[in-house]
């Protein structure tokens, strides 16, 4: 199995979308700040450098890092420089953490293919994967223990309808 890590604003609202894609499993934290063992509260009230972030298992024969690129570049809003929706400030902006060349080469590219097919910049950090935090089990596959606050979220946010029709 090889890992991936996504900052695509909400964690809860991204992570069924990768769990239909082939990846095995999906955990929600924290990534690319300089604080130790960040708390969702702080992350989430801007209090620390880190974003949320989405730690993917995959299996490299069922699913690509390039195909996982594009999955991620096709449920966020790339063009927002400030965050995703709803959610505003760093800890929501968009980042791919690579944990090696070969991996930021291929996110780099991908980016840049949206860019052209798109006519946009966009917004989307790349940045060495220096340590994932895992958040809370409270918040590990959210929209299966709360889908009420889920489907909330997801209306609430925008991003329900940005993506309904898919």
């Amino acid at each position: 199995m090889k890992k991936a890590y996504f900052a695509c604003g909400c964690f809860w609202c991204i992570t069924p979308v990768f769990e239909e894609n082939g990846v095995t499993r999906v955990t929600c934290g924290f990534c690319g700040g300089t604080e130790a063992d960040p708390d969702y509260d702080s992350v989430k009230a801007q209090l620390t450098s880190h974003r949320e972030t989405v730690e993917l298992e995959y299996d490299e024969s069922c699913v690509s890092f390039g195909e996982l690129c594009d999955v991620f570049l096709a449920n966020v809003d790339p063009t927002d420089g400030g965050g995703q929706f709803i959610d505003r400030g760093r800890s929501y902006t968009l980042a791919v953490y690579y944990a090696s060349e070969s991996e930021r080469a291929v996110a780099a590219k991908r980016i840049a293919e949206w860019e052209k097919a798109n006519g946009e910049k966009a917004y989307i950090a790349l940045e060495p994967l220096i340590k994932f935090y895992p958040a809370g089990e409270e918040h590990q596959d959210f929209y299966k223990k709360e889908p009420e606050s889920f489907a909330r979220e997801m209306r609430e946010s925008g991003r329900e309808e940005r993506f309904a029709n898919r």
